[in-house]
């Protein structure tokens, strides 16, 4: 029996369930969704939640909505070491075959908003709009992709920590090489840098 392709898989069954677990239905889910069925079929990616669970790990460049609906499509996340956040501010995310070490970028197009217009220029506002028209644009139309090469540290690979240590200042515990070494000292990057919160 052939293998499903997630682009076989429906699109509004994906976006229905993308919406439940984002809370509700915008132009993002849809963006995220289509996103994430053009980067899992380009990179050959057929059951990202069961079979091809492990060979997969995606990089999103932002912190929106989108974000949500990539989770939901690939079950991807950070708690599996699976979804890496690297926020760009840009509505694009890398999927990463391990298997075949083949990887697609695919970004939003900008100029896609305007010509959402052209689908259905009988909706007067913009948001509701993009959201009917990004669910019937052609790929082409939506995204700009290309293949890329992407190198997964060891240390950012889904599994056990490789490597453990105690912070020389604070005492906490710092996990996956995510420690700074200052002059031969053991440090967390919050006492080595300064942290996002302070101790009161």
């Amino acid at each position: 029996m052939k293998d499903l392709l997630i682009s076989d898989l429906s699109f509004h069954d994906l976006l229905d369930e993308s919406v439940k677990i984002h809370g509700h239905l915008c132009p993002g889910q849809v963006l995220g969704v289509r996103l994430s069925m053009l980067g899992l079929d380009n990179i050959g990616i057929y059951d990202p939640k069961g079979a091809d669970r492990k060979k997969l790990i995606v990089y999103v460049e932002i912190d929106r909505c989108a974000t949500d609906a990539i989770q939901s499509v690939t079950g991807c996340s950070p708690g599996k070491r699976s979804l890496k956040l690297k926020d760009y501010g840009k509505m694009a995310a890398t999927f990463v075959n391990l298997e075949t070490d083949r990887s697609v970028r695919v970004l939003a197009r900008e100029d896609s908003k305007q010509k959402a217009k052209n689908y259905f220029p009988e909706i007067e506002d913009k948001y509701k709009c993009q959201l009917e028209a990004y669910k019937v644009m052609p790929d082409e139309e939506l995204f700009e992709w290309r293949e890329v090469k992407v190198n997964v540290p060891d240390e950012d690979m889904p599994g056990r920590p490789k490597r453990r240590i105690t912070c020389e200042k604070c005492g906490e515990f710092v996990q996956d090489s995510r420690d700074v070494n200052i002059d031969g000292i053991e440090l967390c990057k919050a006492c080595a840098d300064g942290g996002y919160y302070e101790v009161l």
